[in-house]
């Protein structure tokens, strides 16, 4: 995930294009490179059905991607703490089967859970700066 500055974008309408900005300024889009397939599987699968847990297979056979391209972008959305891996009761086969679906059904609950290991991960970095602070400190004393 990258952090960049920003404006909030609590002055536009439009869902999608919100949507679409956030993402580029998360990292989940990047730029120069084609965004349709990412935006298209959290936009069209997890934003507008947030309650469902998606098969990879669904989502490859809907947009006509491979499984390896599906499981690319959950993966990246999945590191970002944004989806979680549920097993659910394939009715087809009747046995659990693996499927993706946005963290707590809610964007906003989702990224309340980012924002917390967010702040664990910089509160870490500290530690280790101020670890590494004592350390150069400590070998630059024993130098003199």
């Amino acid at each position: 995930m990258q952090i960049v500055s920003n404006t909030p974008l609590v002055g536009e309408n439009d869902p999608e294009l919100v949507a679409k900005k956030f993402f580029e300024q998360i990292g989940y889009l990047s730029k120069g490179s084609d965004p349709d397939i990412p935006f298209k599987i959290f936009n069209d699968f997890f934003i507008k059905h947030p309650n469902k847990a998606w098969y990879v297979e669904e989502i490859s056979t809907k947009l006509s991607i491979s499984k390896p391209t599906v499981y690319r972008h959950l993966n990246k959305l999945k590191g970002f703490d944004i989806l979680e891996e549920v097993q659910v009761l394939d009715e087809t086969t009747k046995h659990n089967k693996k499927a993706y679906r946005l963290r707590y059904g809610n964007i906003q609950k989702a990224w309340n859970f980012v924002e917390a290991h967010l702040k664990v991960a910089i509160e870490n970095y500290g530690k280790t700066v101020e670890h590494l602070q004592t350390l150069v400190e400590k070998q630059r004393k024993d130098a003199k």
